[in-house]
C-alpha cells in the first residue's frame, strides 16, 4: 500500500521571508481554511471511534489519548478539559505524551523514537482490554506511538488513531484509524500548524460527542461543569436563573447548596415539583 508523508511534502508557498507581514498572515489563513473540510471527510471514521468509546467509558473503560511532541500536547490539553468542562473524574480520560510531564514544555531529544516505552507508560495506568486507547501523530510514523498500539492489539485493547497521512504506518495498526490529510504546512514540515488544528478539532469532536452520549449535557448547558472560577460560577448562575426563573440569590443559594447546576437543578425540581430536567 502507497504511503506518501504529505506533512513533509513542499509548501505551496515560497520565498516566504520575503512576504509582508498581511501577506503572511493572509496565506496563512487561506491554507487553514482548509482543515474543517479534511476533517468532516473523515466523520464516518470518527463516529465508529466514538462509537467505541462511549461502549467502553458506559462500561467504566477510560479513554486513553498517546502521543509525542505537539501530538502528545494536544491529547494533554483535550484529557485536562473534561473534568472541569463535564465534572468527570481525572482518571477518566487520560493524556500521555513521549518523554513523560517535562515534554509538556520542553522537547525531550528522542523520546519518540522509543519503541518500548509507550506500552510502559500506559501499563503505569494498569490499561486494560475495559479501555480505548488512542495514537496521535501526525506523520503517521512515530514509533513510541505505533510500538503502543500494537501492545495494545495484542492485549485486547480497542485501538484508534488521530494523523494527517493517508495508509501511514499508525493507521494501518490502529483498529480505528482517522486520517485527516490536510496537505503540505505553510512552513514545510511545520505540522503544528494545519496539522494540528486538525487534531485539535478531532479531539473536540470525540470527547464532546462522548459525553454528551454519556448525559453530561442538558440541553446545551454545561451542568456538570466545576464551578472553580468566578466566571464559572457565574455562567452557572445564570443557567439556574434561566432555567429556574428565580432570581439570583435564589440561585447562589441553590449553588451553596447543592454544589452545581445539575444538583441545583434537580433537587430544586423535586422540591418544587415543576421542572423538566429530574433525571
Amino acid at each position: 500500500m502507497n504511503f506518501t508523508k504529505t506533512t513533509e511534502q513542499d509548501s505551496n508557498y515560497d520565498h516566504l521571508e520575503k512576504m509582508s507581514i498581511n501577506e503572511l498572515l493572509r496565506n496563512i489563513n487561506t491554507e487553514d481554511k482548509s482543515v474543517p473540510d479534511a476533517v468532516e471527510k473523515e466523520i464516518p471514521q470518527i463516529e465508529r471511534l466514538v462509537e467505541q468509546v462511549v461502549k467502553k467509558l458506559k462500561n467504566g473503560g477510560r479513554l486513553f489519548y498517546i502521543g509525542a511532541g505537539t501530538s502528545g500536547r494536544l491529547g494533554i490539553l483535550d484529557a485536562s478539559e473534561c473534568p472541569p468542562t463535564f465534572g468527570v473524574p481525572f482518571e477518566l480520560v487520560i493524556g500521555i505524551i513521549a518523554g513523560g510531564d517535562v515534554a509538556i514544555r520542553k522537547a525531550v531529544e528522542n523520546a519518540e523514537d522509543s519503541t518500548i516505552q509507550g506500552w510502559i507508560d500506559l501499563q503505569e495506568f494498569q490499561v486494560s482490554d475495559k479501555d480505548v486507547v488512542v495514537g496521535i501523530a501526525a506523520s503517521g510514523t512515530t514509533p513510541y506511538v505505533i510500538s503502543a498500539l500494537e501492545k495494545c492489539n495484542e492485549n485486547n485493547i480497542v485501538t484508534g488513531c488521530i494523523t494527517c497521512n493517508k495508509n501511514s504506518p499508525l493507521a494501518l495498526t490502529a483498529k480505528y484509524p482517522i486520517e485527516v490529510v490536510v496537505g503540505p504546512e505553510f512552513v514545510t514540515g511545520s505540522s503544528r500548524m494545519k496539522a494540528g488544528t486538525a487534531q485539535k478539532l478531532v479531539l473536540n469532536m470525540i470527547t464532546t460527542t462522548t459525553m454528551i452520549q454519556l448525559g453530561k449535557v442538558k440541553g446545551n448547558k454545561m451542568v456538570d461543569m466545576q464551578l472553580s472560577n468566578n466566571k464559572l460560577v457565574d455562567r452557572g448562575l445564570n443557567m439556574l436563573m434561566k432555567e429556574l426563573n428565580i432570581d439570583k440569590s435564589e440561585a447562589e443559594a441553590l449553588i451553596e447548596k447543592y454544589g452545581n447546576v445539575r444538583n441545583a437543578i434537580n433537587n430544586y425540581n423535586q422540591e418544587t415539583d415543576n421542572g423538566h430536567l429530574v433525571n
